[in-house]
């Protein structure tokens, strides 16, 4: 049975700005879109471009079944996906919207020509480790072609990533790299050469069969490519953003700089708090569920926190006897030397503070009976 998310936790969830998103308030992360549609645009002047935004809440049919993921993939799995109900989730990708999206063209006349350019950004919603790269709101865009008419093929598609690509980083170095996705065939993953070392951008391939079929989309008449791009990262790398935390920081210094797609100037930074804890956690607990466990129990406060990581991992039966004596630990449980990061961006904290951030964090993670707090 997975664990729902509670109204205030969804609350909370629901609350975090979407920032493609023009309603809500002007950032580069929208301009970095623009010159990726616009450059599209540009390509391919007979495609119709549709820019469509839902509510983050799907059907778990939609996230999962009909975009062909396997019913025993870890994935779907209580501790990586936030559900809602038996039936509904906060989608964990953009592609979740899809299913839906394809079902609305079943109708079209078989004699209608289409060549349509779907874009979906928004919020996904997973539980992910806590670093300067990561969120557990990412902001992600799909961008889906869909042709009745002549066949798109694999030509078409590296085509697109190139232009996205260039649009993103211009004069960008970039290779595709096989990968396999549940709703694509001719899968790639897109990686970019960047600061000395190849970092992905990127996912791609040839709309699967299955896809079409499963919205009443007849494969021998529909074809299409299907790319997905992690906006935030995307915009980091634009304008070499060092801490993710700064895309939806509030202080001036921040906020001046997210109004284009220049370079980021530094800021000057915080002295990092270091905090080393030997926690009792779970044998299958991993980084994600750490991470989440954390910004859970700091809620807003979680942005204070620079990183989770988890240095070393000793189970219960590697453990000497006078350890497990002193952690009161049991089989199926580990021994964890976490080492957390606490780094605001605008301010010091005081020894005070960062201890009592260090002890939050230790009882979200820590599963023994005994404590040991700062």
């Amino acid at each position: 049975m997975p664990a729902y998310l509670t109204p205030a936790e969804l609350s909370r969830a629901l609350s975090v700005r979407d920032l493609t998103d023009p309603a809500q308030g002007p950032h580069a992360a929208q301009l970095l879109l623009d010159g990726v549609l616009a450059a599209l645009a540009a390509a391919w002047p007979a495609t119709r471009t549709r820019i469509i935004r839902n509510p983050p809440v799907v059907s778990i049919a939609d996230n999962y079944d009909l975009l062909g993921y396997d019913p025993a993939d870890i994935t779907r799995d209580a501790r990586y996906t936030r559900y809602l109900s038996p039936t509904t989730m906060l989608r964990s990708h953009t592609s979740a919207d899809i299913p839906a999206v394809l079902r609305g063209y079943s109708a079209v006349p078989q004699h209608v020509p289409v060549d349509d350019l779907i874009v979906l950004p928004g919020l996904a919603y997973r539980r992910d480790v806590v670093d300067r790269i990561h969120v557990g709101e990412p902001q992600q865009v799909d961008l889906w072609r869909l042709r009745a008419g002549p066949a798109l093929g694999a030509d078409e598609l590296r085509d697109m990533a190139a232009r996205v690509v260039e649009a993103v980083l211009p004069g960008a170095r970039w290779r595709p790299i096989p990968a396999r996705h549940p709703y694509t065939r001719d899968g790639h993953q897109v990686d970019v050469r960047h600061g000395g070392a190849w970092l992905e951008l990127a996912e791609c391939g040839l709309i699967a069969d299955r896809v079409l079929r499963g919205a009443g989309l007849d494969p021998a008449r529909w074809s299409g490519l299907a790319l997905g791009m992690g906006v935030d990262r995307a915009l980091m790398l634009r304008k070499d953003i060092p801490d993710i935390r700064y895309l939806r920081a509030e202080d001036p210094r921040s906020t001046a700089q997210l109004r284009d797609l220049s370079p980021w100037r530094p800021i000057s930074a915080m002295p990092p708090v270091r905090r080393d804890l030997s926690v009792v956690i779970a044998d299958d607990t991993d980084d994600e569920t750490l991470g989440d466990a954390v910004r859970a129990a700091l809620g807003e406060r979680s942005g204070d926190i620079e990183s989770v990581h988890v240095r070393a991992r000793t189970p219960y039966a590697d453990l000497p006897d006078r350890a497990r004596a002193r952690l009161a630990i049991r089989p199926g449980q580990t021994n964890a030397l976490v080492r957390l990061t606490i780094r605001p961006l605008t301010r010091t904290l005081t020894d005070a503070e960062a201890n009592a951030l260090r002890n939050e964090v230790y009882r979200a993670i820590h599963l023994g009976p005994v404590l040991e707090l700062a």
